[in-house]
């Protein structure tokens, strides 16, 4: 049975899944995206995004609690560098998983998991913010009063000339 268990314990001792998903996210920090089977990417996605969340604070303090779970200097320097400064102005939805098929061996499902900001063929490139949009108040027009017309408005067109091949093809028939 599965009372009280609310995350995947991976088959591994407690110490031994701690060890492996720091190592994980300090791999996918430093390089940007990996591949792995897709319990472990989904574990790994709960285990670093609170991570990320909090690089965004670059406090002594912060930088303390996330030490605590990676304990790796380089990677936190990289994660309080460059990535909090890339995932600076989103709310949060850090990382990606991508399903690409099954494992040769074993048949595992396997699957990359990236961090949203570094791939350029999603994001092209550039950050496109949404706007919020507001309706416009529609304004009523009673039937005395229409909208008038200035005169370099209107413009006057020229019957096209394709009228005398109408006649000539209604004629043969």
């Amino acid at each position: 049975m599965r009372h009280g268990k609310k995350f995947n314990h991976l088959g591994r001792k407690a110490a031994h899944r701690k060890s492996m998903l720091a190592n994980m996210a300090c791999s996918l920090i430093e390089h940007k995206r990996i591949n792995t089977t897709v319990a472990k990417a989904k574990a790994l996605k709960q285990y670093v995004e609170p991570l990320i969340t909090k690089s965004k604070d670059d406090s002594t303090h912060s930088r303390r609690v996330v030490f605590r779970y990676l304990k790796q200097k380089e990677t936190i320097k990289e994660l309080f560098g460059d990535v909090a400064s890339k995932v600076a102005s989103r709310p949060g939805g850090y990382t990606r998983i991508i399903k690409t098929g099954n494992r040769l061996g074993d048949n595992a499902e396997m699957c990359m998991i990236e961090l949203v900001d570094y791939n350029e063929v999603y994001t092209n490139g550039k950050e496109t913010k949404k706007t919020k949009t507001r309706r416009r108040k529609k304004t009523t027009t009673s039937v005395d009063e229409t909208p008038a017309v200035d005169e370099a408005q209107v413009i006057e067109e020229t019957p096209a000339k394709e009228d005398d091949s109408s006649e000539d093809e209604s004629k043969d028939a």
